[in-house]
């Protein structure tokens, strides 16, 4: 079930603004996106000009991919706060990088390049240039795309890392799969037991439809570290969504759900399975838990089939339009 916060007040009494912020992150660390949203949006109401609960808001939006609302929240921040003072760089950098992804996203290069021109903090460096990178690579321009990654800075294990990621993530967004294998293989000859590269190689190889590899790569991780939330899920996932072993795929992902019981997309991995061993009503149930947590486009599908199936076609239709309307901003891996 869902987890409530006990707090000594009541919220309805117009707290203090730091109260109901503190009870949003709490509701964020839970992924109860919609809720932390609820307070939030009281918050902007009652104290429109107390500029936290702006910040937190947009990135809120964003992360459930409601660009538009993400974006008018990060303004009326930006409308709230001196632009200038040195100890706002960080949050305006969020709020920059943040915009510079939405604008990237709807294919407005000037107007992304314009927001990241913005950002002065130094610590946001390695994010802006990705960023930049991103939108070289979108232009057909892989080569300079991946010199900007390469020339970010790489004096310690922990920024080696990060660069490595970056490249690969470059790499998967724009198709070039078979680079990226080769890029994490050449990392893993050094890191042979490393979970972080094995789990990206698995997504990988999943993209190149290569699912015995996959599949085993997952099972090394889950051999190592039985409770790698990330790994049961994709690996029972898999196999709830090719329709085989499906008690199996049952059990590893109970087993994540475990590790992250707050997980909406672990939830709807479980209600996947529970599709595919024929249990609708239970699917139906755990599926609606899921799309209340997060309306995301890959649970919107799911539950839309569980509905259509038990013939509730309206409803179906209904959750597939909605969830193709969220689907166009922002794209995620199920795992």
């Amino acid at each position: 079930g869902v987890q409530t916060c006990a707090l000594p007040i009541s919220l309805e009494k117009r707290p203090l603004p730091e109260l109901r912020l503190g009870l949003a992150r709490v509701l964020i660390e839970q992924l109860r996106l919609n809720e932390a949203t609820q307070q939030l949006t009281r918050l902007t109401q009652d104290q429109p000009k107390f500029s936290p609960s702006w910040l937190l808001l947009g990135s809120v939006l964003a992360e459930k991919g409601e660009a538009d609302a993400a974006q008018a929240a990060w303004q009326r921040y930006l409308d709230t706060v001196n632009v200038r003072d040195p100890q706002l760089q960080r949050e305006l950098s969020q709020v920059y990088l943040g915009l510079a992804q939405i604008a990237s996203r709807r294919g407005d290069d000037a107007a992304a390049e314009s927001w990241l021109a913005r950002i002065e903090d130094p610590r946001s460096l390695t994010r802006v240039q990705i960023q930049r990178a991103s939108i070289l690579a979108r232009q057909g321009k892989m080569p300079q795309a991946l010199d900007l990654i390469r020339q970010l800075p790489a004096r310690n294990p922990q920024e080696r890392r990060t660069q490595l990621l970056a490249e690969v993530q470059l790499l998967r967004d724009h198709q070039a799969m078979e680079t990226a294998y080769e890029r994490l293989k050449q990392a893993l000859a050094q890191e042979p037991a490393d979970a972080e590269l094995l789990y990206e190689q698995a997504m990988v190889a999943e993209k190149m439809n290569r699912l015995d590899e996959m599949e085993h790569l997952l099972s090394t991780i889950i051999a190592s570290n039985p409770t790698h939330h990330q790994a049961l899920n994709a690996l029972g996932y898999s196999l709830a969504d090719r329709g085989i072993r499906l008690q199996e795929a049952r059990a590893l992902i109970v087993k994540a759900l475990e590790q992250a019981p707050e997980d909406p997309f672990i939830t709807d991995s479980l209600g996947w399975v529970e599709f595919r061993l024929g249990r609708h009503p239970e699917a139906l149930q755990i599926l609606q838990q899921a799309y209340r947590a997060r309306a995301d486009a890959e649970i919107a599908a799911h539950l839309g089939e569980v509905l259509w199936s038990m013939g509730q076609r309206d409803q179906a239709l209904h959750v597939w339009r909605e969830g193709l309307r969220s689907a166009p901003e922002i794209g995620r891996a199920h795992v």
